[in-house]
């Protein structure tokens, strides 16, 4: 009798998935436990284990469907008994290992009329993969920008913890399960905080986030009595963009002030010292530099390193300096966090940034290092233009959008002539509600001043 494996709740506020891989085919021999679909929400991108084994008979679905919780994805024969359990862990991974074993309810007995359906343990949550945002902006509220519901309430493990790896890890070293943790972090994602919080007995969970500005729902005319068309449905990674420029279009009231620094003097030495970063294995960009340049900022202005709690109508000013940097890569603008940024040297500051630059152009990112920024900085400079008006990454009150520089006569008054000049012209959208048109004034000269004189930065920074 063939047994069919549904789809698991997928987590919360995540109705649907998109298939992006099968990991078996008809005939595989496949094992209790062993992944056996690959799926993309506009969270993060999961694998989905087998509860039992047998012989795959029939694949149900194929990459770029889109699946649903309870849907049948793959029909199973001569399926064994599941792995035993241990507490909720081979539900989601968690668990305290020292518990002891809990009773798997039996199976229904199929009848001839209905084979027997085999729920499916939750996904297991990998590394995100592709949470893409717009040229100016990483995705807010959290990875997906999905409209907050009510907190998780723990279950009998038949749903997804959002939580990486090191996060499950210190779960078991501490003895906590997980399914009675409510996170703290976008979509409910728990972090080690809130694990060493719900293990002292505190508080595990923030505030809820106001509700997203719902996007259009107009309809489009009838673009086809014009000409052919072709539609093409959006992934997930789109999707989530979708809400996130919405959220922060609808939320922050954002102005751009624009400003231009002299680099001359600073392009020198970063091509002066270029070399002795690449033998420490980094490289000295502009990217690097600006980072040193913004922490030291930030420093200056806390208030562009805070956030606004409307709901108790107060500031939070941030004591640490995390930068948000994006990264142009062949799946779209992904937006990784170099953390302390302020304590760091250029030199390392650049040896991170490569890093974290290649993990993400090869989609390796964990959502961790997605999460946590007080200030975003987007630098188009090396494709080109001469100026953009990025737009905020709610929770945050600012972001810096940096292009091209160029050669310009500039006029010195003591030699009364004009002499060519390396000119980078930036810009900064901040969020009116906190900060003022003079506090940005003063801010990007602060940026300006400490690129036209490379000394500062080592003053200052």
């Amino acid at each position: 009798m063939a047994t069919e494996l549904k789809l698991p709740d997928l987590g919360d506020n995540v109705a649907s998935a998109v298939v992006v891989g099968v990991l078996v085919k008809e005939g595989d021999s496949l094992e209790a436990g062993q992944p056996f679909l690959e799926l993309e929400t506009d969270k993060a991108v999961m694998e989905v284990p087998a509860p039992s084994g047998g012989t795959v008979e029939k694949v149900l679905v194929k990459p770029g469907d889109e699946v649903k919780s309870g849907q049948t994805v793959l029909s199973l024969g001569g399926a064994a008994a599941p792995a035993p359990s241990t507490g909720q862990a081979n539900a989601t991974g968690q668990g305290n290992p020292s518990a002891p074993p809990t009773q798997t309810p039996p199976l229904d007995k199929p009848s001839a009329a209905k084979p027997a359906e085999q729920p499916l343990p939750s996904a297991q949550a990998l590394p995100q993969k592709g949470v893409g945002e717009g040229a100016q902006s990483i995705t807010a509220p959290g990875p997906s920008g999905s409209k907050p519901g009510p907190a998780p309430q723990p279950s009998n493990g038949h749903r997804l913890v959002p939580a990486a790896p090191s996060v499950r890890r210190l779960a078991r070293d501490l003895g906590v399960n997980l399914l009675e943790v409510m996170g703290s972090g976008p979509a409910y994602r728990i972090s080690e905080g809130d694990v060493r919080r719900f293990k002292e007995g505190g508080p595990t969970r923030a505030p809820a986030l106001p509700a997203q500005a719902p996007t259009s729902t107009v309809p489009l005319p009838d673009f086809a009595k014009f000409g052919s068309t072709r539609r093409e449905a959006m992934s997930g990674v789109r999707r989530a963009t979708v809400r996130s420029m919405a959220q922060a279009w609808s939320t922050v009231p954002m102005v751009t002030q624009f400003d231009k620094a002299d680099v001359t003097e600073m392009e020198a030495l970063r091509k002066k010292y270029g070399p002795r970063a690449e033998k420490r294995g980094g490289k000295l960009t502009m990217t690097a530099i600006l980072l040193k340049v913004a922490a030291a900022a930030l420093r200056q202005f806390p208030k562009f390193n805070a956030s606004i709690d409307t709901l108790s109508n107060e500031v939070v000013f941030k004591d640490y300096v995390h930068v948000a940097v994006a990264v142009d890569t062949p799946n779209g603008l992904l937006v990784p966090v170099i953390r302390d940024v302020d304590k760091k040297g250029v030199i390392q500051l650049g040896i991170e940034l490569g890093e974290i630059a290649a993990k993400a152009r090869d989609r390796k990112l964990t959502p961790e290092e997605m999460q946590g920024a007080s200030f975003t900085i987007s630098n188009l400079g090396g494709i080109g233009g001469t100026g953009f008006t990025p737009i905020v990454n709610w929770p945050e009150v600012a972001i810096l959008g940096v292009s091209r520089s160029s050669m310009e006569p500039v006029w010195n008054a003591e030699k009364r002539e004009f002499e060519p000049r390396n000119i980078m012209p930036f810009s900064l959208t901040y969020d009116h509600r906190l900060i003022d048109g003079a506090d940005a004034a003063r801010f990007c000269r602060f940026i300006a001043e400490m690129l036209e004189d490379p000394f500062l930065l080592g003053f200052e920074g």
